[in-house]
């Protein structure tokens, strides 16, 4: 199950004094995807009280936008004894239920690679994960970062636990 995020969004009232807008427990919420906030591209509207984050509805930012968002990866022993057939058709499906299929030109080497056009800020918040890349690897642990700038890429979890992330993705044009 996901963990559930509380999310406090302020905002200006029409006397100019700063105010919560919303605070809650953040419900868009798909796959293994948490979404808190998304901007689009030129200035950003701080007077309308529109709940930006529920417009988010898939892996990648708008053209010129923002994405900030929270990711749990569950442990990979829950699909790893599976048939490599198998575990290719779940990473699909998986990325296909997020709008991200075509996120996937090489997954070769683990089921869930994926690369996008997008530099992302990314936290380890707690359990254990390992950054996949096509020539190398490397284990994080809590509060170690990663600025994931448009590489072929998997999150995998050798843990027991899930591992909690969250990330800033920042569109970028296409290299």
């Amino acid at each position: 199950m996901l963990k559930q995020v509380r999310r406090i969004v302020t905002e200006n009232g029409p006397d100019g004094k700063s105010r919560v807008m919303t605070d809650g427990i953040a419900d868009n919420v798909f796959s293994v995807l948490t979404e808190l906030w998304i901007t689009y591209p030129g200035p950003h509207d701080h007077k309308t009280p529109v709940d930006l984050a529920q417009q988010s509805k898939q892996l990648e930012p708008p053209k010129g936008g923002t994405l900030f968002r929270f990711f749990q990866i569950g442990p990979d022993s829950a699909t790893s004894h599976l048939p490599w057939e198998e575990r290719q058709k779940l990473g699909r499906e998986w990325f296909a239920s997020m709008n991200g299929a075509h996120l996937q030109p090489d997954t070769s080497k683990h089921e869930s690679m994926h690369k996008s056009h997008t530099t992302d800020y990314i936290i380890l918040l707690s359990g254990q994960i390992t950054l996949m890349l096509d020539t190398e690897e490397r284990d994080l642990k809590p509060f170690d970062v990663v600025i994931q700038r448009g590489t072929n890429h998997a999150w995998i979890n050798k843990g027991t636990e899930d591992a909690l992330l969250m990330a800033v993705l920042v569109d970028s044009p296409e290299s």
